[in-house]
């Protein structure tokens, strides 16, 4: 049957709220498709506000993924402002898509892609407003399965209890697997009912269901051993990995969004994973290996998207998009093919070895020259040893002296604070970093117009990462230390004006810790948050600290853990890790090893161009590196301006 529209309902609330245009659907690219043609469907969400979530590259590609199957429905869900979710309350509305306005809870599989810890308290806002029970056990067959992905899902032990299911990895080819299990066990008639499908899930290897787990733990709150409970439930879960990207040359049409959103561009991923090593970066370790886009997929999917779309910014994205191997030829071919027309390339923040003054150019052929960010993580050499990054300060003021003197104005520079063994002097040393920046802009320009913007962020630990094991600074020593880096950076007249700094406290950090390294026992302090009115923690006005610290005492009175346990505490070897079992194709002794090679403030080079270091990836996920050169060309090469 036909699942009727709740927007009858939802209309007369939106004159109530604020930015209602977020809820109205009808996007430039958007699809809905006739529900009775399909027999499986997909409600997707970005736990977060419609302006970040619409955006969101990972979610765009599995819609359009989907609604590209023949009998596959997926629509999109964000999370609505608390203005929005009391009126819905009160007049029960539920939970709903932006696409046809669809209840959440009609759905077969409600999937969630979180970039973020922060987002979990907003799914269990989604959950409840859809009338779906929060805990996975107090389901039936009548509710949706409740998926997780992102790179948060890499340790979805917290969420637990509230997902009936994770996906490590690349969605893709994940999404069209699960659509065909649930689709053979529908076409059945159901059998065994929920604990058959999701059993079935469980059985590929490639789907992580916490039910069928038990988690044991040891009498100091360490775990002893996480465990399958069901015959047939592999003891690893594997992550997915798509090879050949240019087989999966999405989005296609991208969504142009009806309101204002925090990206506004036509984005292409150039390649997926990174191998430079930096010990801090998840996203680098969780996405190995390297694979790129060919020169001439990269410029069918801007031809194509620009069409589709009207964007006049390019967004050449992915984790270091100047290591392309075809990057300036790339650059050039599409800076040629655009000439004379409104649209501008950009590369998110460059690395300080892999820019020159060419790729720039060529990226700033049809735009305003606007600030370059670069991003030498750490204050000193030293601290760039320990955390990999191989750039030392010499290098980064050739490549500020370098821009300065071409043009550029102003460069941002982004720093971490609270990385493993790091003192007072490495996070005093940025200032003096910086002053010698904006001195080397005002040598090679000859102007006084230079300007340094210095961008702090607080270092989290997070799985599947040689930091893995190490301790999170507390929020107070965090907040001493940035506070002692802010009068440097104002101790002296000449550069304070020329120097901007920007910087978060350290106590949103212990949160994103606690939520990124807990086990299932911290899933009952996310609970009580929700239930104490939390929403959007990842937005500063919203988030309460306190709220999470009252909350986490409770909800943990009765364990032999709190929140400094699963945050400021150094792991050792033998520990067992809340995920574990969730195989992200590195080997565990690698990442060892490699934490102790921080330490010892020992680099190691970038595996694309050096011989393999058994990090364990390539040979455990059957996968190996792709990257170019190809030797193509960029086509068509007719400028389109003439």
């Amino acid at each position: 049957m036909p699942v009727e529209s709740v927007f009858p309902r939802l209309e007369p609330l939106l004159t109530r709220v604020q930015k209602p245009v977020q809820y109205v659907g009808g996007e430039l690219n958007a699809q809905v498709k006739d529900w009775d043609a399909c027999d499986v469907r997909w409600a997707l969400m970005y736990p977060d506000a419609y302006e970040v979530g619409l955006p969101n590259q990972g979610l765009q590609i599995l819609y359009e993924v989907l609604n590209e199957r023949e009998a596959t429905l997926a629509e999109r869900t964000y999370s609505v402002w608390p203005d929005l979710e009391a009126l819905m309350r009160e007049h029960g509305v539920p939970q709903f898509t932006v696409d046809a306005h669809r209840p959440v809870g009609a759905f077969d599989v409600f999937g969630l892609s979180f970039a973020t810890e922060l987002g979990y308290t907003n799914m269990l806002a989604a959950l409840d407003l859809a009338g779906i029970p929060l805990e996975a056990k107090d389901r039936d067959e009548s509710h949706p399965v409740v998926l997780a992905g992102g790179h948060a899902a890499f340790n979805p032990e917290p969420i637990a209890d509230f997902i009936d299911a994770a996906v490590l990895g690349d969605g893709e080819e994940a999404v069209l697997l699960i659509t065909e299990i649930i689709r053979a066990w529908k076409a059945e008639g159901s059998p065994g009912g929920r604990p058959e499908l999701l059993l079935r899930l469980a059985k590929t290897g490639n789907v992580y269901v916490p039910w069928f787990y038990d988690v044991e733990y040891l009498e100091d709150g360490r775990i002893r051993r996480v465990v399958p409970n069901t015959p047939g439930v592999p003891w690893r879960v594997s992550k997915h990995t798509v090879m050949d990207l240019d087989e999966w040359p999405y989005p296609k049409q991208p969504l142009v969004p009806l309101a204002e959103t925090v990206h506004e561009r036509m984005s292409v991923e150039v390649f997926r994973g990174c191998t430079r090593g930096c010990r801090f970066c998840q996203a680098g370790m969780i996405t190995r290996p390297v694979r790129e886009r060919s020169i001439t997929t990269i410029g069918e999917m801007v031809d194509a998207g620009l069409k589709a779309t009207g964007f006049q910014e390019v967004g050449l994205l992915s984790l270091s998009s100047a290591d392309h191997t075809e990057i300036a030829e790339v650059t050039k071919g599409l800076a040629d093919r655009y000439e004379g027309t409104n649209t501008s390339l950009s590369l998110p923040s460059t690395r300080v070895d892999a820019f020159n003054i060419d790729l720039a150019n060529e990226l700033t052929r049809n735009g305003r020259r606007s600030g370059l960010t670069f991003a030498p993580e750490g204050g000193t050499d030293r601290m760039r040893k320990v955390i990999n990054k191989m750039v030392t300060e010499d290098d980064l003021i050739r490549t500020v002296a370098a821009a300065y003197g071409a043009g550029w104005r102003q460069v941002k520079l982004y720093f971490m604070c609270g990385l493993p063994t790091e003192t007072d002097e490495d996070v005093v040393a940025i200032a003096r970093v910086a002053k010698r920046v904006i001195e080397t802009g005002r040598q090679v320009s000859g102007k006084r117009d230079i300007r340094c913007t210095v961008s702090i962020g607080g270092f989290v630990p997070k799985p599947h990462t040689p930091f893995q094991w190490a301790a999170q600074l507390d929020h107070e020593t965090t907040d001493a230390r940035l506070a002692k880096l802010r009068d440097a950076i104002r101790s002296d007249r000449d550069y304070a004006k020329a120097i901007g700094f920007r910087y978060h406290d350290g106590k949103p950090g212990i949160v994103e810790g606690l939520l990124s390294r807990g086990d299932r026992r911290v899933g009952k302090v996310i609970r009580a948050v929700y239930e104490d009115g939390g929403r959007f923690d990842g937005w500063s006005e919203h988030f309460s600290f306190d709220r999470w610290m009252a909350c986490a005492d409770a909800a943990l009175v009765d364990e032999p853990v709190d929140v400094s346990w699963y945050t400021t505490r150094e792991r050792d070897k033998a520990e067992v890790l809340p995920w574990d079992h969730l195989d992200s194709g590195l080997d565990k002794e690698w990442l060892w090893d490699d934490w102790q090679d921080a330490v010892d403030e020992v680099e190691v080079d970038d595996c694309r161009w050096n011989p393999c270091f058994d990090c364990g990836v390539c040979p455990q996920m059957g996968t190996d590196i792709q990257i170019g050169p190809t030797g193509r060309t960029l086509l068509p090469l007719t400028p389109v301006g003439r």
